[in-house]
């Protein structure tokens, strides 16, 4: 081994088979590499005062546009001649965005068609295809003006004209004019099935004559008994496609007071009489009974009592038939207020 110096003055004993370039490397260790670092240790002096003035970092704002500059700039956008651009995208660029979103809108479109083609080629237009829970029918009533509220006073006509306009343009469709032409007269008292015809065709339906509801139908009485402060009102049974109430028995009407003094309500009379004939159903819908009249209850109360306000409630009863349920109202019945002045 033979020593070695350093340019430090260091003195180092290197072995035989150590190569030549390892002497090199630790003479730069320990002699240039260190003069560096201390030539970088001395250039790192303290700040000055005026490096510490923040505001020459600040981003200075940029200078007003003209408004012909603007201009300018938005013609350039529209087109630039020297790029060939418009809108800032070449002829190319807009053909391939415009293509995908046509490929793109199509493929949604007929999408959608073939889904609403299978939803409709899956479902009949004559009946529900499901149709397990069938809910009882409700009832509506006439007149039907604010509410259920019929408040009046016979000798001013124009408190309860109202009331018989509106009962006029809801037996319009009962006039028997109408159902000689459009229906026939039906003799028996069982439903009137028709499920043997073709799912198309048309179904025949009863008729329902206006001249049937008696001093409730607007023919020798054109007001209806409110002028005499005996009111009459109709009451109709909901539509519900292929439904047949009362299990072969017919559904019948009672009327009462709900909210009052029950004497006060009177006699009360029934027009043609007080049930639903069972002729009259199922229902088939308004595409294959397109001519059918839902059956009327009407009901006149004669003997209510002048200036006494009270809730009568009207009722469907029968087999299979919900009237007292506490959440719907019109489920099997219907209530309305009733007060006839003098």
């Amino acid at each position: 081994m033979e020593p070695s110096s350093t340019e430090g003055g260091a003195e180092e004993t290197l072995p035989k088979n150590h190569p030549p370039s390892l002497p090199h490397k630790v003479i730069l260790k320990h002699g240039q590499e260190l003069e560096e670092e201390q030539e970088e240790l001395a250039e790192h002096q303290p700040l000055e005062q005026e490096d510490l003035n923040f505001e020459r970092w600040k981003r200075r704002p940029l200078p007003k546009r003209t408004l012909h500059q603007k201009i300018d700039d938005l013609k350039t956008y529209l087109w630039n001649a020297e790029t060939n651009e418009f809108m800032g995208r070449s002829g190319k660029s807009w053909s391939l965005i415009l293509l995908f979103y046509a490929a793109l809108y199509t493929f949604l479109a007929a999408m959608f068609g073939g889904c609403l083609f299978c939803l409709m080629w899956s479902i009949s237009p004559y009946h529900p295809t499901f149709n397990d829970r069938v809910m009882p029918p409700g009832m509506t009533m006439a007149p039907h003006l604010e509410g259920h509220e019929i408040a009046f006073n016979a000798s001013d006509r124009k408190s309860w004209k109202k009331y018989a306009r509106s009962m006029d343009e809801y037996l319009r469709s009962y006039n028997d004019g109408v159902q000689e032409r459009k229906n026939m007269r039906c003799a028996h008292n069982g439903y009137f099935m028709q499920d043997d015809l073709e799912e198309s065709s048309e179904r025949r339906a009863c008729q329902f004559k206006r001249s049937w509801l008696g001093d409730c139908s607007g023919l020798q009485d054109p007001h209806y008994g409110y002028s005499q402060g005996r009111p009459c009102v109709l009451l109709r049974m909901n539509r519900i496609l292929g439904y047949l109430p009362g299990q072969g028995k017919p559904v019948n009407v009672t009327c009462g007071v709900k909210k009052g003094p029950p004497e006060a309500l009177g006699e009360i009379q029934y027009f043609p009489k007080s049930i639903f004939d069972l002729k009259y159903y199922p229902y088939y819908g308004k595409l294959r009974h397109v001519n059918y009249s839902s059956p009327v209850v009407a009901v006149r109360f004669a003997g209510v009592q002048y200036d006494t306000h009270i809730q009568v409630q009207c009722k469907l009863n029968g087999y299979g038939i919900i009237n007292d349920s506490p959440t719907d109202r019109y489920l099997g019945s219907v209530t309305f207020s009733l007060d006839v002045g003098a």
